[in-house]
């Protein structure tokens, strides 16, 4: 299965892509990770990205869509990927389908956003050892401290309310207009970011047809 991951930020994708990516046994990819192994390994490709990253300029449409496709043309994709984080915009898809990469479904992960802002501006972890914790669905029975360590617990900064509104009205932008391409191709499936993993797993494996056995 060649499968993309959609949905607004915490809505879960890197749990569902680790998931999937064990019970179909294919590599889930992404963008970042792909990036930055391109630039330690030093290829072509990661040398033209890191200047671009080291101007401080995000990198260009045309080249991030070759590093994916020469990182998918790997061994460990042959039976199949996930990818999670591209494309981030119609541009992008495009430029994906112009080179001949093939994508089988589109998962989108729908969560409202009320739910959205509840869970991320909930998250806290702990200031000394990065434990991370929930205030309604994790919380840490010493209050405002760490179980652990007695470290500090702490809102990360990229997790504040107002943080979270602008991430999610980028998303609806530039990323969420992709089910429609893509739903022109007859090529995605929604589902309901659930509160339970469990739930939203046999969702998952339910609209993508897969074996719960």
């Amino acid at each position: 299965m060649r499968l993309i991951l959609l949905g607004p930020p915490g809505a879960g994708k890197g749990t569902q892509a680790n998931i999937l990516s064990e019970k179909l046994k294919i590599s889930t990819i992404s963008t970042g990770a792909m990036l930055r192994n391109a630039i330690r390994e030093n290829t072509e490709l990661g040398r033209r990205a890191e200047k671009y990253l080291s101007d401080g300029q995000l990198v260009p449409d045309d080249l991030v869509v070759a590093i994916v496709k020469e990182r998918l043309s790997r061994d460990d994709c042959k039976n199949g990927f996930i990818l999670d984080g591209f494309p981030r915009t119609i541009v992008q898809a495009e430029a994906l389908d112009a080179s001949g990469v093939k994508v089988d479904k589109v998962l989108s992960i729908e969560v409202p956003d009320e739910t959205i802002v509840e869970r991320l501006s909930g998250r806290r972890e702990c200031k000394s050892c990065g434990t991370p914790y929930h205030i309604l669905y994790n919380p840490s029975k010493s209050g405002e401290r760490c179980e652990k360590c007695g470290g500090e617990l702490i809102c990360r900064e990229d997790d504040n309310v107002e943080t979270i509104k602008k991430r999610l009205a980028v998303y609806h932008e530039q990323t969420e207009p992709i089910k429609g391409y893509y739903g022109k191709q007859g090529k995605v499936v929604s589902v309901h970011g659930r509160e339970k993993l469990e739930d939203t797993v046999k969702e998952v494996f339910s609209a993508l047809n897969i074996d719960t056995q």
